[in-house]
């Protein structure tokens, strides 16, 4: 089964690569090829078409940086050199989400100067960049540090400068001319909406009347950004003039932060998912669906992202998913790669279960991705691979199959 479903991808990919060739014509000859082409769920006809890789299909890319230097470029050439170049994923005209953890305060949320590093690069793009970056999450308007949610206005955030916010980043780009935006999805996580296709423009979370095997009911954010962006977490950007959706303009980049989770063990790129439906709007069923595999369902039946960062700057080992200044473990490391599944088998397994078993009590074995009893990491991230194998996303949690490039300690 698992060899059909590789084979199901790199026919999808090989498929797509040609289209793409013959609709990009000489464009496409002079980039040269890479190993980053596109493939769709095949359940979802209204899907974005999703980046996957080909040879090799999972890699890690691990780089030393405190968010502050120039580790973001560093990973960026590093990707380069192993064949990914980031700004064929990310092109010079998209509408790109980082979809951070907001959440918690202090160490609980996505690291401010990664985040702002990350913006620096997009709005870098060699070709120059005349689209918008949207940092965006949904802390569901519950929970959190102060018990209501997230905030990209932390005052006491996850940065060099302890003051430095989410939004402090976004008005320091927007001050030099750039269409960057911070969208705090919890604003609008209780308004059920309909696309804008049906007419409606308003903010809001668009909830399909299906419930997956996994419990998920799946749900979505579609808002317009301050410049006038009308964005479906779906479908893409709607164009009002043509009536359609450009949903091939829409990248998202995950950027979770690495921490332990007293629910789910451990918080990473596929838990980060949990921001992009609306709990409230269905019952409760995202959050309860993640044990099952719901955030590998949300993954395939809306939008994969093109890359994941994780943040290991500072890491959760304990209490999580809250984090504060002072339980947090200093790394001072990123990691990316295409594929959230082995992002997160890797960093649980090499970076989260070793430091978890230096605490009296911890919680290390249950945070084991090899785990396959109830309780442990391992057992929900197979489910949620195996939601994704079924919408015909190669993604792997086996060893043999990931490549781990930067690492030196």
């Amino acid at each position: 089964m698992k060899n059909i479903i590789k084979l199901l991808g790199i026919f999808l990919i090989a498929f797509t690569l040609l289209g793409a060739e013959c609709s990009n014509g000489a464009a496409t000859a002079s980039a040269q090829s890479s190993p980053a082409t596109q493939s769709s769920p095949a359940a979802d006809s209204g899907a974005n078409l999703q980046l996957l890789l080909t040879e090799p299909v999972s890699t890690i890319f691990v780089q030393d940086t405190d968010g502050t230097d120039d580790g973001v470029k560093n990973l960026i050439q590093l990707m380069q050199s192993h064949g990914i170049n980031f700004y064929r994923l990310i092109t010079s005209d998209d509408v790109v989400i980082l979809k951070i953890n907001c959440q918690w305060a202090e160490r609980g949320g996505t690291n401010t100067d990664l985040i702002r590093s990350v913006i620096k690069a997009i709005v870098e793009h060699p070709n120059g960049f005349t689209g918008e970056v949207i940092v965006a999450d949904n802390g569901q308007g519950q929970f959190g540090s102060e018990r209501r949610g997230g905030s990209l206005s932390w005052a006491n955030a996850n940065s060099a400068d302890r003051k430095q916010s989410v939004m402090d980043v976004v008005r320091i780009f927007q001050r030099n001319g750039y269409r960057v935006s911070g969208v705090l999805w919890d604003d609008f996580t209780g308004v059920t909406v309909q696309e804008f296709s049906a007419g409606d423009t308003k903010n809001g979370f668009v909830v399909e009347d299906t419930v997956h095997s996994t419990g998920l009911e799946i749900s979505y954010p579609k808002f317009v950004t301050e410049f006038g962006t009308h964005v479906s977490f779906k479908q893409g950007i709607w164009e009002a003039a043509a009536q359609a959706y450009a949903s091939e303009k829409l990248k998202v980049i995950n950027m979770p932060v690495l921490k332990s989770h007293g629910g789910f063990q451990v918080t990473a790129a596929v838990k980060n998912y949990m921001g992009t439906p609306s709990d409230r709007l269905t019952n409760r069923r995202a959050h309860n669906s993640v044990g099952n595999g719901g955030m590998g369902t949300q993954m395939a039946h809306t939008r994969m992202p093109v890359l994941n960062i994780l943040d290991m700057i500072w890491i959760g080992v304990d209490r999580g998913p809250s984090s504060s200044y002072a339980t947090a473990k200093e790394i001072n490391k990123i990691a990316a790669s295409i594929d959230p599944v082995a992002l997160d088998y890797w960093a649980s397994k090499y970076i989260l279960m070793p430091e978890a078993a230096k605490l009296p009590g911890g919680r290390a074995p249950s945070m084991n991705p090899d785990g396959t009893e109830p309780g442990t990491f391992g057992r929900w991230l197979r489910l949620s691979m195996q939601e994704l194998h079924k919408a015909g996303i190669w993604v792997t949690m086996d060893e043999a199959e990931i490549t781990v490039v930067g690492m030196q300690n």
